[in-house]
């Protein structure tokens, strides 16, 4: 847990740094070019990877038959792709009416080839919880991305600068793992094990391939029914939710999918973890959301300039939708583990239609406002039907998750409508209202936390290492966490 913290936040850091020099350098246009290949660039992945990842950490000892014959699957699928994406690059740029999307598109294709290269790496080191690995690569690579990223945009690269960052993310972890792991494939491509992973890899795929449509499905729209600097806009948004929402969840869920695997026959413990986790994440979240939503206008201004005022709305309704969307990887990834990948599939399929109907209906009806609505729709409406899933098949009832995570919910959103009526009444200048209420909310959650002790705050505190435990070596705080 700790290395998948260390991980996760040196690339906050780096992806905080980027954002801020980025958004000064670069323009909305230039990222919703971006935003506007997404679709295609996440659906080409998710064929290459076929839900074989999965299979292969979730199958308790894979041979090296099974390696080699998933690493051949991915390499050709890479090859049948780019092809695709090279020969449709011209439709897809008539399409949005955006020519140079043509060539970037056929540029940035290329990552495809780099990804089916160390998937096999990167989840072995995955099902071997080799996470301190894992988060150096990380953090070598976003540093160095990081530096040709802002150099390109600082002489004028514009859009090619972002093509630049996406293709050193994938190409420099697959050199290092190439380098790195000592496993090699075979010559060899056994149908008898791809049948035995595809039986469980089909729906994982099935259920990546619909979640990964279905997310880049707003952008296509936008891009197309607005223009690129809308879809600019929201994508800021969406990033910058997504660095509060993901930040917590995501430390989990690199560490959870192995360990569930590893149980997935003891549901009392598959229970346990899930129950520790949702608490932990939604402990930690769920008051930075509120707190986001607080201090939205000074933070964008002061992290983005004024070129992005119009991103603040989106971001503020995108964290109400985060407050569902940090805990539905946890509930998921159990479902996965405990081989129940075809119901995971089927669920999936309804809330995506649902959600998805959400949202370009809310677009097409109502505008902008109305697919924000859908977002959140969307997003709680995905949460309610995986904790069904959990309730049937491992056991934890969707009303006990409700009610663990209730008085969370409640705590953060009281101490963040104290902050803003205690503060808001004097009209500080931005800056300093902004940092008044994140210190007034911090204290007030804080207080609840203290005084009575919940059991979310109690898994929040065990999951940090002794080590770090200053107020453990402090007789005055001991006294006050006591």
């Amino acid at each position: 847990m700790l290395w998948a913290a260390i991980q996760k936040y040196s690339n906050m850091a780096v992806g905080f740094i980027s954002g801020i020099v980025l958004a000064r350098l670069l323009t909305p246009y230039d990222y919703g070019c971006i935003g506007m290949l997404s679709i295609f660039m996440v659906l080409s992945e998710a064929f290459i990877d076929g839900g074989f990842g999965s299979a292969l950490i979730q199958k308790k000892n894979p041979t090296q038959t099974d390696y080699s014959t998933i690493f051949w699957w991915n390499l050709s699928m890479a090859f049948l792709f780019y092809l695709i994406l090279y020969f449709t690059a011209p439709l897809i740029a008539q399409f949005y009416k955006i020519p140079e999307l043509c060539d970037v598109l056929r540029v940035q294709g290329l990552i495809l080839f780099t990804y089916s290269l160390n998937i096999i790496q990167r989840n072995q080191l995955r099902k071997k919880l080799k996470l301190k690995i894992l988060a150096t690569n990380s953090i070598i690579t976003s540093v160095i991305s990081l530096i040709v990223t802002i150099v390109m945009a600082y002489n004028g690269f514009g859009v090619w600068s972002l093509v630049v960052h996406n293709i050193l993310n994938s190409l420099i972890p697959t050199i290092f793992f190439w380098f790195y792991v000592r496993w090699r494939p075979r010559f060899v491509f056994s149908w008898a094990s791809f049948r035995e992973l595809f039986s469980f890899g089909l729906y994982v795929f099935l259920t990546h391939l619909v979640e990964r449509f279905a997310s880049q499905l707003t952008g296509l729209v936008i891009g197309k029914v607005y223009n690129p600097q809308t879809l600019g806009y929201y994508s800021k948004a969406l990033r910058t939710e997504r660095i509060a929402s993901y930040s917590i969840s995501s430390i989990m869920t690199n560490v959870t999918y192995p360990l569930y695997a590893e149980v997935q026959d003891d549901k009392a413990r598959v229970i346990s973890m899930i129950k520790r986790m949702t608490s932990t994440v939604a402990y930690a979240t769920f008051p930075v959301m509120f707190m986001m939503i607080l201090v939205a206008k000074p933070l964008f201004i002061l992290l983005y300039s004024d070129r992005w005022l119009q991103s603040i709305p989106y971001f503020q309704v995108l964290c109400i939708a985060g407050l569902a969307a940090c805990l539905q990887s946890i509930n998921l990834q159990a479902v996965a583990a405990v081989g129940k990948s075809k119901t995971m599939f089927t669920r999936t399929v309804l809330k995506r239609v649902v959600g998805s109907c959400a949202m370009i209906g809310g677009l097409f009806l109502f505008g902008m406002k109305g697919l924000l609505i859908g977002v959140i729709i969307n997003a709680w409406f995905s949460y309610l039907v995986n904790i069904s899933m959990v309730s049937k098949h491992i056991g934890y009832k969707s009303i006990h998750q409700l009610m663990d995570i209730f008085p969370i919910a409640f705590a953060a959103a009281l101490s963040s409508g104290i902050a803003y009526l205690a503060i808001d009444f004097f009209g500080f200048n931005m800056y300093l209202d902004g940092a008044l209420k994140l210190i007034v909310c911090v204290t007030v959650y804080v207080a609840w936390s203290l005084i009575f002790k919940p059991e979310s705050y109690r898994n929040f505190i065990s999951v940090i290492p002794k080590k770090f435990r200053i107020w453990e070596k402090n007789k005055i705080l001991k006294k006050i966490m006591t």
